[in-house]
This record gives structure tokens, sequence and C-alpha cells, in this order.
């Protein structure tokens, strides 16, 4: 019996909360230099547009690139920060997901009189192109050569994508106690499998994550599981997931088709957007012809 349903765009509601724009233009102007951010899309970003070395902190979901992120001070997971660490830092900037939170802490960090950009979370086709311009613009540089090889980058998967036939993909958040918590619309995974030419199982059924049991599953009838890397690792590997009742009664767990991916690489939607869908698809379709990507700068760890 489903007891609850999580929205993602109601957990952390920022779009009310947010602090007058900081253009490029006043970054410029008031030298700020030291940019801590949360989120690791915008951390990607700040790195992607040559700017890695301005940063002085980041959240605990940004460890890409390892090389300029592994040593930075972590100032908590971007849904929950707390203020303490932002405010001794002392930051020229502070870059914010607007999945960000909780609310309480924006007041904060701007009664302690901390510059704030919130920076939107998009997700789909467009969402990290409009994410190097924005996250450009705040830090005072030109986002247009970024934003274009994004964009070009996913343009390019799109031909050769259409002519696959669509596979029905349930992606599984987490298994608590073998109840497996499943996203639906609305979510960073619905997009994700979108993008990738899946058909999310849940999408239609509900919005944001739900419980989801056997009999429920058996319904959906999936092709193939999708979970975050992590997550598949804590439940026990694929093996173990296929045989959770839940999912052992469906043609993905009969089939043993498990996929984990690196959750922030899957969902975020950053600068290595088009390579990560391009991982995917081949994830759900091994052996399909897709044209290479170039290697860019930064999708190297």
């Amino acid at each position: 019996m489903i007891r609850h349903v999580i929205h993602r765009r109601a957990l952390l509601p920022l779009a009310a909360a947010l602090a007058p724009p900081w253009t490029a233009g006043a970054v410029q102007a008031g030298g700020l230099g030291r940019i801590a951010c949360a989120g690791s899309a915008l951390t990607e970003t700040v790195c992607a547009l040559g700017q890695g070395g301005r940063l002085v902190a980041v959240d605990s979901s940004s460890g890409f690139p390892a090389a300029q992120t592994a040593a930075l001070p972590r100032i908590g997971y971007y849904r929950a920060l707390p203020t303490e660490g932002l405010v001794s830092l002392a930051p020229d900037l502070v870059l914010l997901s607007s999945d960000a939170g909780p609310p309480g802490v924006l007041v904060v960090l701007r009664e302690a009189g901390l510059p704030i950009q919130v920076i939107a979370d998009g997700v789909g086709p467009g969402a990290a192109e409009a994410k190097a311009r924005a996250v450009a613009a705040a830090i005072g540089v030109s986002g247009e050569t970024l934003a274009a090889a994004i964009a070009a980058d996913w343009a390019a998967l799109d031909a050769p994508l259409a002519a696959l036939p669509p596979v029905r993909v349930l992606f599984v958040l987490s298994l608590a106690r073998g109840a497996p918590l499943v996203g639906g619309r609305d979510t960073h995974a619905d997009a994700a499998i979108a993008a990738a030419g899946g058909v999310n199982c849940a999408q239609a059924a509900w919005s944001g994550y739900r419980p989801l049991s056997a009999e429920g599953a058996a319904g959906l009838a999936p092709d193939a599981v999708l979970m975050m890397q992590q997550s598949l690792d804590e439940a026990g590997g694929p093996a173990e997931v296929a045989a959770t009742p839940a999912i052992a009664v469906t043609p993905a767990g009969q089939a043993g088709r498990i996929i984990g991916m690196d959750g922030p690489y899957l969902l975020n939607f950053g600068p290595r957007a088009a390579h990560s869908r391009r991982d995917l698809v081949l994830r759900l379709h091994p052996g399909a012809a897709l044209p290479p990507l170039p290697a860019r700068p930064w999708t190297a760890g």
C-alpha cells in the first residue's frame, strides 16, 4: 500500500526566496573571486568554464572533477546546508542550485552579508547549456563557447537515438527494507530516461517518488531497472536487487537488467549531460550505433 508521495519540487522551494541577482558586471566590479558552490552541476560548470581555481568550497554532491574538488572543504549536502561553515569561509560569491536549502539557510546567509546567486536546476534538452550561461554570467566570464559545445554534443545524438526502439525503465532511488522508492514524473530521473529515448514506467502513474509494492511493480513491467551506483552498491549489487520481491516479478528482474550509473553524472544535467545521455543509451541498447562524442576537457576527472 502506498502511504506517501515525495515531490521533488516541493522538498525545498526556493523560487520565492531569491535574492536580487548578482550580474556579471557586479561580480567583476566587486572583485568577487572566491566561489562556494552548492550543487554538483554548478561545480562542474565552474570548472568547465576554466574557473575551478576560484572554488573555495563545494557541497558533498560535488565530487567531479576530482582533481579540482577533492581537496576543497565540504559545506554539507546542498539540500540540507548548514550555515556555520559557509559563513566562516566568507566566500565572495555563493552559487546555489535552485533545489538547495532549506529556505531558512538562505535567510541566514543573506543576513551574514554573503552574495548569493541561485541558478535554476533545469533538466532535459537545453538545461546544461542554460546552466553554463547562467553560471558564466554570475562569475563574470563568457559561457557561450561552453554552451555551444554542450548543445552540439547533445544534438549529435538526436537522430541515431530516435531510430532505436524504446525501453521501459524503472528508476529506483533506494531500497528500504525491500520496498523500492521509485521515480515518477517531475524528477531528474524521468528527464534522464526520456533523454535516452526510454520510457519511464512510472511517469504516468505519479509525480515525485513513491514506494512500490511487488504488485505495482509487476503492473509497470519494466524491461530495465536504473539506479544510482551508490544506491545499487548499498543494496548489495545487481543480483540482490534483481532478487528483491518487488523487482523479481518484473521482466527486468527476471532478465537481471539492473543498471547502475554515477548519480551526479546521470542526473545533474551539467556540462557532461550529452556524454551521460550517450552512456545511458548504450546501457539500454548495448552495441547501438551511436556517434562518438568529443573528449571535452570538462569530461576528464
